[in-house]
């Protein structure tokens, strides 16, 4: 849908602008800590350029979820907060969760107000069965209108073998591997990840929040799994009938985001 905006005295629309409807995909952070310089702390941990996952983020937009802790807005350690955004390639566009009046502060230093999350990823932690909410988790804050379609991405292809310490992330689309994934290596993918050789690594697909995407492996054997952030661990061992075998990894249809490892039917 294109609105294009009226000229009164001729009654055309003037050539100097457009105004086009736009769909835009956030990170959501879901804060879970009043800590904030631990926070901070932790996200370069992860997401830092001395991080685990360095080029994960490139310069998303954030949206910042306070609906679990108490804090006032802005907290003594909300610029150490905004220094380890931008170190993680992070830009924080608008908070939710706060009372009114840091909502109010929020406002004035430039952030938007968010709607409230209907629904969220979550992470079951492997030595307790609880699920714990994590980014990234893709969602949308504000109505979403559809925008114009883009070009489709294509699908990255990797020739050779992975070794321990390398990582491989196919962003915005599916990434095929055709050679081994050995252990300590990590392939992720916004879309489905397939692997025609032995996945022993770890493997992370619908990295933004695509609950749909799948694994495939020609030999099930990996370190870690995780669909939309929901992942299942070495510690809990495979079954026999995939284990080492063709299977494939998804999110169970009930709901409860839950991952599914099955073999594959010939």
């Amino acid at each position: 849908m294109t609105v294009q905006s009226a000229d009164t005295s001729s009654g055309t629309a003037p050539a100097s602008f457009e105004l086009k409807s736009a769909q835009l995909t956030l990170v959501t952070l879901l804060v879970k800590t009043a800590h904030l310089e631990q926070l901070a702390v932790d996200l370069e941990k992860r997401f830092g350029p001395q991080g685990e996952s360095p080029d994960f983020f490139d310069t998303d937009g954030l949206v910042i979820d306070f609906a679990q802790v108490q804090i006032a807005f802005p907290d003594a350690h909300w610029d150490r907060l905004c220094v380890a955004f931008e170190r993680c390639r992070l830009v924080p566009v608008a908070v939710r969760g706060l009372d009114a009046t840091s909502m109010l502060l929020a406002k004035q230093a430039g952030l938007l107000e968010a709607a409230a999350e209907v629904r969220r990823n979550t992470t079951p932690n492997s030595k307790t069965g609880q699920t714990t909410a994590f980014m990234p988790s893709a969602a949308a804050p504000a109505p979403t209108i559809q925008a114009k379609p883009t070009a489709p991405v294509p699908t990255m292809v990797v020739h050779k073998p992975l070794r321990s310490g390398q990582k491989v992330y196919a962003r915005g689309g599916d990434l095929v591997v055709l050679a081994m994934v050995n252990r300590g290596a990590e392939v992720i993918a916004d879309g489905n990840i397939h692997v025609y050789a032995p996945l022993r690594g770890k493997a992370m697909a619908g990295a933004r929040g695509n609950t749909s995407a799948r694994i495939f492996s020609l030999c099930m054997e990996p370190e870690l799994v995780s669909i939309a952030g929901v992942y299942r661990t070495t510690e809990q061992e495979l079954a026999g009938d995939v284990l080492g075998k063709p299977a494939q990894v998804r999110l169970s249809d009930d709901g409860k985001e839950k991952i599914i490892i099955e073999a594959l039917q010939s």
